[in-house]
């Protein structure tokens, strides 16, 4: 073998990975500009986390809490849990990496749906398992098509409920038929990043199955509603024997102390969290039917954010959309890597800029790019 030409090559799986795509940016140079193409809060993180965060920066000398009681004690507390049940990562994102890691590897198979969260299958692929993707129906989860692709090879399911990019969910009574259809060797993973903003009675996240089954996991996320991505903080509820493999494998001091703080204000201000959910319930159908009646197809969300269908005609599609919207400082979400080039995933923002992307995509459906 040749030293000087060889190199290390990644195990298999990794060099074919479609590396997870962020949101754009705004061009700066436009002037005021409005990012809404990563289901950001328009309004922010509460003052009190803020505070919080801003105290706790004074204390940088210091480790961590490697087991975040302070903030799994809240979280117990609201819902009713026992904190030796839950587990806090640095974003859900890392949890969702560490159950691919433990229950994951060469020869197993990891499920997904047809418009689930981009990161599941590269969650899968890492680990040298095979990624398999189950149709949605009408961009809703097919309970059905999943249970049809599970085999003796299928060590782990991922479903968002709701989901991201779609905003649809699936009813409660759906995810306990395909909890029950699933081998009990096989993990469920249910993604609640969104579920706080959910205002359904035949809604639930998770926890009521996570405490009636040893094979499910719910996560959760501080960086929607909470208005918290920046510190990269999330959590997951699961039985005893799950949540003791997270804890073996996950980083000593995975969140840091400021974040923790900023966490735990931030979910204890829950008037400032209901502040937020009334924005998103006031915008998200004024937005809605604004662009529906522009000539827009809309599907229908429960979350903070829309799906735009686009008419497939020349100066109309989504890409023309999108070039048109960026060059007045409005930038949504193309959705090529969900394959719908035609589509775009427009975030709920302040009130000036849904007034704006109103008006511009109003304006944009009259004349063309």
């Amino acid at each position: 073998m040749n030293n000087k030409t060889s190199q290390p090559v990644p195990k298999k799986g990794i060099s074919s990975l479609v590396p997870y795509a962020p949101g754009k940016v705004p061009d700066p140079s436009l002037g005021k500009t409005f990012k809404l193409s990563a289901n950001e809060s328009p309004l922010g993180p509460s003052p009190k986390a803020l505070d919080a965060f801003h105290l706790a920066s004074s204390d940088l000398f210091s480790y961590p809490d490697p087991a975040a009681r302070v903030l799994r004690a809240a979280i117990a507390r609201r819902y009713g849990l026992n904190p030796e049940h839950l587990v806090c990562g640095n974003g859900s994102d890392e949890l969702l990496n560490l159950i691919a890691r433990i229950y994951l590897g060469p020869g197993d198979e990891g499920l997904y749906t047809q418009y689930g969260f981009t990161v599941y299958p590269i969650c899968i692929q890492a680990n040298g398992a095979t990624p398999v993707v189950a149709p949605d129906r009408d961009f809703t989860v097919d309970v059905d098509a999943i249970l049809r692709r599970v085999t003796e090879r299928t060590k782990v399911v991922f479903l968002a409920n709701p989901n991201n990019p779609t905003g649809t969910h699936v009813p409660q009574s759906e995810v306990r038929r395909l909890s029950e259809g699933l081998p009990k060797g096989c993990v469920l993973v249910l993604d609640g990043a969104y579920a706080e903003f959910v205002r359904r009675n035949d809604y639930e996240a998770g926890i009521e199955l996570v405490s009636t089954t040893q094979n499910t996991i719910m996560t959760r996320t501080f960086s929607k509603i909470y208005g918290l991505a920046a510190i990269r903080l999330g959590w997951a509820y699961a039985s005893e024997n799950i949540i003791d493999a997270i804890s073996r494998v996950r980083d000593p001091f995975n969140v840091t102390g400021p974040s923790l703080a900023a966490a735990v204000a931030a979910f204890e201000d829950v008037d400032y969290t209901e502040k937020v959910r009334v924005h998103n319930d006031t915008w998200l159908p004024r937005l809605r039917d604004a662009l529906i009646a522009a000539g827009l197809q809309v599907t229908p969300s429960l979350c903070n954010f829309l799906l735009l269908h686009f008419p497939d005609e020349d100066g109309k599609r989504a890409k023309d959309a999108h070039e048109f919207l960026a060059q007045q400082g409005l930038m949504l979400r193309q959705m090529d890597e969900y394959n719908l080039p035609n589509a775009l995933r427009l975030s709920v923002g302040t009130q000036e800029a849904n007034e704006r992307v109103i008006t511009a995509l109003s304006g944009f459906m009259q004349g063309g790019a």
